[in-house]
C-alpha cells in the first residue's frame, strides 16, 4: 500500500516534546497508551494505521493530538480553516512533536464524527468553494460527500470513529477510499470500533488498552473475537443483559 513516488510519508514519528513535558500524574498521561507514547514515542508507517480499543482506552485522544500537532483543527477540517464551538481537546498536542517526512505533501484532513456538524456550519459561514449543503443531507450522506471531496491523493488523514455515521455498505465504501488513498501516497491514522474497517489488507493495527499500545493482527483483535462470538450466538451475551421473562 505504498506509493513509490514519495520518499517518506507525511508523519514519520511522534515523539514527546522535552521542552513541554506533560506531568506523569496528569491526565491524559495517566492513560496507558498516552503514557507509552510520552515515554517511547510512536512510529507511524506509510499507508493506513488503525487504533482499535474500548471506550476510554485513549485512541481518540491520540488521534486528536496527532491531528492538532499536524496543524488540523481539533474539531475537524483541513489546515486552511479552523473553527471551534467549545474547546475540549486535551493538553497532549502541546506535549508532542511530529517528525515530518522529507518532501511529503502538506495537505491533511481530520474527520471527527462527533463534531462534523460544527464544521458544516463553519463552511456555510465561510464559503470558499462550491460545497453542497451538508446540513441538508443525512449524517451518512454528508460523510460520504466529505470523503469524495476532501480525501484525495497524498496527504495526512486523521479519522475518529468514522463508522459512527455509516451503514455496512457505506463502511465498505470508506474502506475502498482508504485503500485508494494509501495507493496514491496518502497516510491515514484512524481510531475505530469497526471490524470491517480494521480488516483493510495491508493496514497496521495497534490495539489500545490497559497495556498501552501493541501491534496485532486482525484475527487476534479482541474486537473481532467478541463480534464473532456474538454473531454466532447473541443469546450468550444477551442473557446477562436482558432478564428472561
Amino acid at each position: 500500500m505504498r506509493s513509490s513516488g514519495f520518499a517518506q510519508q507525511p508523519v514519520v514519528r511522534v515523539v514527546p516534546d522535552p521542552e513541554r513535558p506533560l506531568p506523569a500524574r496528569q491526565w491524559p498521561a495517566t492513560v496507558p497508551a498516552v503514557g507509552q507514547l510520552l515515554r517511547d514515542g510512536l512510529d507511524l508507517p506509510p499507508g493506513v494505521t488503525f487504533l482499535v480499543g474500548e471506550n476510554g482506552s485513549g485512541k481518540s485522544t491520540l488521534v486528536e493530538a496527532v491531528a492538532v500537532a499536524y496543524g488540523l483543527s481539533p474539531e475537524g477540517g483541513s489546515p486552511y480553516g479552523h473553527h471551534s464551538t467549545r474547546p475540549s481537546e486535551s493538553p497532549l498536542p502541546q506535549a508532542i512533536r511530529l517528525q515530518r517526512g522529507v518532501g511529503a505533501a502538506r495537505w491533511g484532513f481530520f474527520l471527527r464524527a462527533e463534531t462534523m456538524h460544527g464544521w458544516y456550519t463553519y463552511l456555510e459561514e465561510h464559503p470558499s468553494r462550491r460545497d453542497p449543503r451538508f446540513h441538508e443531507m443525512s449524517h451518512g450522506e454528508s460523510f460520504l460527500e466529505v470523503l469524495e471531496t476532501r480525501f484525495d491523493g497524498p496527504g495526512f488523514y486523521c479519522l475518529d470513529e468514522p463508522e459512527a455515521a455509516l451503514s455496512f455498505g457505506s463502511t465498505l465504501a470508506l474502506l475502498g477510499v482508504l485503500h485508494t488513498l494509501a495507493a496514491q501516497g496518502g497516510q491515514v491514522l484512524c481510531a475505530t470500533h469497526s471490524p470491517v474497517l480494521a480488516a483493510l489488507p495491508g493496514a497496521t493495527i495497534l490495539e489500545v488498552g490497559s497495556w498501552g499500545l501493541r501491534e496485532t493482527s486482525w484475527e487476534d483483535l479482541e474486537l473481532v473475537q467478541h463480534w464473532r462470538s456474538y454473531l454466532d450466538d447473541p443469546r450468550r451475551y444477551l442473557r446477562h443483559i436482558i432478564a428472561e421473562e
